[in-house]
């Protein structure tokens, strides 16, 4: 499911509205600057501390998380509140499954359980900032940096789809993966639709 609503998400939440605010060129360089980002760092924490000790699944929910909710914090001074729930949805129903699978794979490594609650507590700590610090910082006219976040959260989003996401799904239950993949894409499609719809 959330491999389902981060592929409705990289297009209709963070391409898109990039490609409208900045010159193609530059969306796509960034989009390009987050998958190489992302699989570095999740190179060097597959070699550092294992493939499956969920560090991977962490680093995927702070590449994309952080430009995510930076978008989130600029969208709260841009349209009504109700529509932002739609986008926080989409942004929420991606993660959770991540965090989790992250959670039990640190677990399942030897992690204590205060050590991984820490970890992850933090991370959303540093999550809710990023939205605090897109509502203060970004205004609705600085659109060139904020589409740079977008494409690069983007290209974050995709390279963690492709090593992270869909290989451990089909990995664990090869007959039902794709079933999740498509309810993910159908309520993260609505989630948006309503949110567009509400926007306007």
């Amino acid at each position: 499911m959330a491999g389902g609503a981060l592929i409705v998400s990289v297009v209709a939440e963070l391409l898109e509205p990039a490609s409208q605010k900045a010159a193609l060129w530059l969306v796509l360089g960034a989009f390009a600057c987050g998958s190489v980002t992302f699989t570095a760092i999740d190179t060097w924490i597959d070699r550092r501390v294992g493939e499956d000790s969920g560090g991977g699944l962490l680093a995927a929910i702070v590449l994309d998380g952080i430009p995510e909710n930076i978008a989130l914090g600029v969208v709260l001074i841009t349209v009504e509140p109700i529509a932002v729930l739609a986008l926080a949805g989409s942004i929420f129903l991606s993660n959770l499954p991540e965090a989790a699978g992250g959670a039990r794979g640190m677990a399942q490594n030897g992690w204590g359980r205060g050590k991984v609650l820490g970890i992850w507590a933090l991370t959303a700590a540093v999550l809710s900032a990023a939205a605090v610090l897109g509502n203060q910082l970004l205004s609705p006219m600085a659109t060139v940096p904020l589409a740079i976040i977008q494409a690069f959260a983007a290209g974050a989003v995709v390279s963690s789809l492709a090593t992270e996401v869909f290989p451990k799904a089909y990995k664990q239950d090869q007959e039902l993966a794709g079933i999740a993949v498509a309810i993910g894409v159908i309520l993260a499609f609505a989630l948006h639709h309503m949110g567009a719809s509400l926007s306007n």
